[in-house]
């Protein structure tokens, strides 16, 4: 019987009741970083893509945006062929321009400031809160300048930010909001989805994320001016929808009204978005149940912290990072991770401070001492395993090997 035959989801919970009857090699294999949940329906849904010619954006990407639509509840949603680039469409959309600023957190990936420089703008990278790892609103509004065109608050590992103070703010001093949701997917704040609260929100189908396609992004907005301009710029500024005019939809003639972008999404990358987009409840459930298994685990170590996600708010679990408490061990954060990874588990750092990379540092000058929140997170934060098909073994693994550690070094 090929793996694929079988239900995953039963597979499972077999797995996850059985581990004590699982051969030495399953107990002791590598437990990766991060590992995507594939059953048939992705495997079923790219063949169909592949068979059916259209591997460019076809008719399974409009079906996977209005899906993502739906599943949102936002006006609009169009599909790129990342979060980078969906991102920069929203910035083109907002009209940023050379010498605008826009406030984004220290903590994130580097694509969050990026797409501000691709325009000859400047980011204004501002601290974060040292319970969530999220932007600081307080941080935000010393920050703000009369060149201020946009904030783009980040939410971490899926937990969203103080959004309520974020729109004020905004509304005060005339600001677009561009939510950076590449790990909120589905997460929600006071009720309300991630990607129906700011000017325009972006998601991320990255192989590591909680809808993993290998690649691909999406925006979702209220907003028909700025969904109408994304459209349009996605594919080099033609006017009409490339898949229609080799459908018996369309014509072969076209127009070009703007010098937009190659960042058009296609229907092979779509097929594993629409198989994973069915279960996309599922999984945040099964990576819930991750954590608060973490949780139970870390509970009584005195020697990690866990963030916090307030009551008001749910998170989509995305990452799973800790605080070593390093001035109570005798061992450095890489060490750490060293060691985790001899006893055959996977773990990352999420992130390295913009400010600290060479390119944000030569540009605009930007200094540590600005940072106390993000130089005490930096250099003790650990992020552990919390893909959806893990089994209990795997998680008990991890929770173990982590007190284990913590306990060996203990001063």
């Amino acid at each position: 019987m090929s793996f694929y035959s079988l239900n995953y989801n039963n597979l499972v919970r077999i797995i996850r009741q059985t581990k004590n009857l699982l051969p030495v090699k399953i107990m002791n294999e590598y437990i990766p970083f991060h590992k995507p949940m594939i059953t048939d329906d992705e495997v079923n849904e790219v063949v169909d893509a592949v068979r059916s010619g259209w591997w460019t954006m076809g008719p399974k990407v409009i079906r996977f945006e209005k899906k993502f639509n739906q599943y949102i509840g936002s006006r609009y949603s169009v599909s790129a062929n990342s979060w980078t680039a969906a991102a920069h469409l929203s910035c083109e959309a907002i009209g940023l321009k050379k010498d605008d600023e826009v406030i984004v957190p220290s903590f994130t990936f580097t694509a969050t400031a990026e797409i501000v420089c691709y325009f000859g703008a400047k980011p204004v990278i501002v601290d974060v809160q040292q319970d969530s790892f999220n932007i600081d609103p307080v941080k935000i509004e010393a920050a703000i300048t009369n060149k201020t065109k946009a904030i783009i608050p980040v939410h971490y590992g899926g937990n969203p930010c103080d959004m309520d103070e974020i729109l004020d703010i905004a509304k005060r001093y005339n600001l677009k909001i561009i939510e950076d949701a590449a790990h909120a997917l589905p997460a929600s704040y006071k009720g309300k989805k991630i990607g129906t609260i700011g000017d325009v929100t972006c998601f991320s189908f990255y192989v590591t994320k909680t809808l993993a396609a290998g690649e691909g992004g999406m925006l979702c907005t209220n907003n028909e001016e700025i969904s109408d301009r994304c459209s349009l710029m996605r594919l080099h500024g033609i006017n009409k929808d490339s898949w229609k005019r080799y459908s018996d939809e369309g014509t072969w003639y076209y127009e070009v009204v703007a010098p937009g972008f190659k960042y058009n999404f296609n229907d092979i990358h779509a097929s594993l978005c629409l198989a994973q987009l069915s279960k996309i409840d599922l999984m945040l459930q099964m990576r819930k149940e991750i954590y608060d298994k973490y949780n139970s685990a870390f509970m009584d170590n005195e020697l990690i912290k866990t963030y916090n996600i307030k009551s008001d708010r749910s998170s989509s679990y995305h990452l799973y990072p800790i605080l070593l408490d390093i001035d109570k061990l005798s061992i450095n954060r890489s060490r750490f991770i060293e060691e985790l990874k001899e006893k055959g588990i996977g773990s990352s750092v999420h992130f390295i401070p913009l400010y600290r990379h060479p390119f944000y540092q030569t540009n605009f000058q930007f200094e540590k001492n600005n940072y106390p929140v993000s130089e005490f997170i930096y250099p003790r934060i650990v992020t552990l395993p919390i893909w959806p098909a893990m089994n209990e073994l795997q998680i008990d693994r991890v929770a173990d090997a982590v007190n284990c550690l913590t306990n060996k070094y203990k001063k």
